[in-house]
């Protein structure tokens, strides 16, 4: 399930990361990349201790927890803490799969990545290359959002970026654990919550329908949660 976020971050949140990106140390991309994905990574991150990759990584966090859009269609119980990067001509990344597990930096634990977010920092005019692309079983989409647009997509997924020709592309990204371990049964509630919106857009909240779809919708996810 690819699901686009619209302005989840403000043009004014935009405008500040780029400030702060901008002031930021850059080390090699391949610091958070397994042994794998290494081997065909070519970007840069600023480090994901530093104070800059906190301060935005809240930012972003904030955004995320009042967006409908994303909590509907993730249901996180964690999400690993934003990193940002950029790629300046001739960078890309190859295709690879994210990790399955990813260590929560100063908690002593591990989270499942069922999800992968990018939240993109740059408009598209202001480069050419660096399309996200993703794969899955109806073939492959290309993803190149406005600035402040997100997208989410299953970590499982094969994916790159292409190759920076013009310009420079910057972003957050960062993985999630889902309360709903299996993307199909994701993929469901999110229909279903989608259908519950609409219906109660044209009927009442008391409509027999509507208490119906939802008492649906929260069985299911009462039966399906892991917590």
């Amino acid at each position: 399930m690819l699901i686009e976020i619209p302005d989840l971050l403000t043009p004014q949140d935009v405008a500040h990361c780029r400030r702060v990106l901008e002031a930021s140390q850059w080390v090699d991309g391949r610091v958070t990349a397994g042994q794998q994905a290494a081997k065909s990574k070519l970007n840069l991150q600023i480090p994901v201790d530093s104070a800059e990759a906190r301060e935005l990584g809240d930012l972003v966090l904030s955004a995320l927890g009042r967006n409908p859009t994303f909590n509907s269609a993730v249901m996180p119980l964690r999400v690993l803490p934003p990193m940002f990067n950029r790629y300046d001509v001739g960078m890309k990344f190859g295709a690879h799969v994210d990790g399955s597990i990813r260590a929560v930096p100063g908690a002593g634990m591990r989270m499942r990545a069922d999800v992968s977010t990018t939240v993109f920092l740059t408009d598209p005019e202001d480069y050419d290359g660096g399309e996200l692309v993703i794969e899955d079983t109806y073939g492959l989409h290309e993803v190149k959002l406005p600035a402040g647009h997100a997208v989410v997509y299953p970590a499982s997924s094969l994916h790159s970026v292409t190759e920076i020709t013009r310009g420079s592309r910057w972003a957050s990204f960062f993985w999630s654990q889902s309360m709903i371990r299996e993307q199909e049964k994701r993929a469901m509630l999110y229909d279903l919550d989608m259908a519950i919106i609409a219906t109660r857009g044209r009927l009442p909240d008391d409509d027999p329908a509507v208490l119906s779809l939802a008492n649906v919708y929260h069985n299911l996810l009462r039966h399906w949660a892991e917590l």
